[in-house]
């Protein structure tokens, strides 16, 4: 991944920061003029949607369309036209739209039902969007700016985890952590499973924590390397029972640590930045991804490569594994995700393509009936696998993606939006068939 950004692309980031902002775009000439202030004041009193205003037709993200001088569906077209996406491999983005149709869509697996504005979701890297965990179909943690926060949407609580703008030093003492600890981090990866968390930082940092805990229980430094960026973290349960994690490193470095002792298991190492590893349900096989073309898939015990799977125009950020330990999907810069059987890694069983940008996270459901993949703005889709990945939902909204996560039941799908203005965390919850259960959840 780029751990700087090139001096002539310098302006495509000023335009997922900037642009994206729906009020700059999209105000009235009087508002723009001389009411600015009224604008802000009414823009305070706009707060969180419930799913029974959104039914009764107020938009998801609370913004005033009738009040602005364009509508949704003419502001929709200019996105589209005008998003920029990122790409390594220059068009690698319009080889994809001349050869690869979009599925179908018409599903509806998943129904808007909360829109919270008090949770401010930010991104620190464009290309790092893995900001955003549930642990529980209420539970949901998420990086704002230095902090990670914990978000509760049944009491609708709002809760500071870990602040990484001062220092930060672990309260327990094991073998090889940094007892210092680190001071003004900047996290650009985060996992949470269960009762347990880890962060990552821009300089090889590793912050490990447990929820049920006070404090820190370990810090690490994985490189010292100039181009030492964490890009993604993911825990697992090990096949021995305790708890792992595994992160992936522009060093070009996959290191796996256990999180009783916190201790380094493995170091794999590959030819080239790794932006994102996963493990297979079985735990035998890593899904490995990075700057490079092809996506490997290599053996968990000694990191040797034991198949690759080509056909991505560009470099890859994002893998998951189908619970049947047989599928795994690849998210990439080209605009698809690719699902691939490790029967016949010759050709993808699917290639499902985006509208605007890279796919820059991807996430299989716990019971396998589910793919999502998220675009860098403005768009998560579902697929059914039920369906061959045939079909799809659509969640179309304005907006940074900082992350998106399904519960561990798949009842809840949250989405992290970053916006200067209508920053928010979504909740979809899963449609069921029993709506009159709805009033106990």
């Amino acid at each position: 991944m780029d751990y700087r950004m090139p001096d002539n692309d310098v302006e495509g980031i000023d335009y997922m920061a900037d642009e994206v902002d729906i009020l700059d775009f999209v105000m009235d000439d009087d508002e723009v003029n001389g009411d600015e202030a009224r604008f802000a004041d009414d823009n305070e009193m706009v707060t969180d949607t419930s799913s029974a205003q959104a039914r009764r037709g107020k938009d998801i993200q609370g913004i005033p369309w009738e009040r602005l001088n364009i509508t949704r569906e003419s502001y929709r077209q200019t996105r589209l036209e005008q998003y920029r996406n990122y790409e390594n491999i220059p068009l690698s983005g319009d080889a994809v739209d001349k050869k690869c149709k979009q599925k179908q869509k018409g599903g509806n697996y998943y129904e808007f039902f909360h829109n919270t504005r008090i949770v401010k979701p930010t991104i620190l890297h464009f290309q790092l969007r893995n900001l955003v965990w549930a642990n529980s179909k209420h539970d949901v943690y998420l990086m704002s700016n230095y902090s990670i926060m914990h978000w509760s949407s049944l009491s609708y609580n709002l809760t500071e985890i870990l602040n990484f703008s001062g220092h930060v030093a672990p309260t327990e003492k094991h073998a090889g952590s940094l007892l210092e600890g680190f001071t003004q981090t900047q996290i650009s990866t985060l996992s949470v499973k269960d009762d347990f968390l880890v962060a990552g930082g821009f300089q090889g940092e590793l912050a490990c924590k447990r929820l049920d805990k006070q404090g820190v229980s370990f810090c690490t430094r994985t490189t010292y390397d100039d181009n030492a960026i964490t890009n993604a973290v993911e825990i697992y349960d090990s096949l021995s029972g305790g708890k792992h994690f595994m992160a992936s490193n522009n060093d070009g470095g996959v290191r796996e640590y256990d999180m009783e002792r916190f201790q380094l298991m493995n170091h794999f190492r590959f030819p080239w930045p790794v932006n994102h590893s996963s493990l297979s349900p079985d735990r035998k096989l890593i899904a490995v991804v990075g700057d490079h073309l092809d996506a490997l898939v290599v053996d968990s015990t000694n990191g040797k490569t034991v198949g690759s799977v080509e056909g991505h125009l560009d470099y890859s950020f994002a893998s998951a594994w189908h619970p049947d330990g047989r599928v795994f999907a690849t998210g990439n810069q080209d605009k698809t995700c690719r699902v691939w059987d490790l029967r016949n890694l010759s050709n993808p069983v699917s290639v499902l393509k985006g509208n605007m940008g890279a796919v820059r996270s991807v996430r299989f459901s716990s019971n396998g009936q589910f793919l999502v993949v998220a675009e860098p703005a403005d768009f998560v889709h579902v697929y059914d696998t039920n369906l061959n990945y045939e079909k799809r939902q659509e969640i179309d909204f304005f907006g940074e993606i900082s992350g998106v996560s399904l519960s561990p039941d798949d009842e809840s799908l949250y989405i992290g939006v970053w916006d200067r203005t209508y920053a928010s965390l979504l909740q979809y919850n899963k449609r069921h068939n029993y709506g009159y259960l709805d009033s106990f959840v």
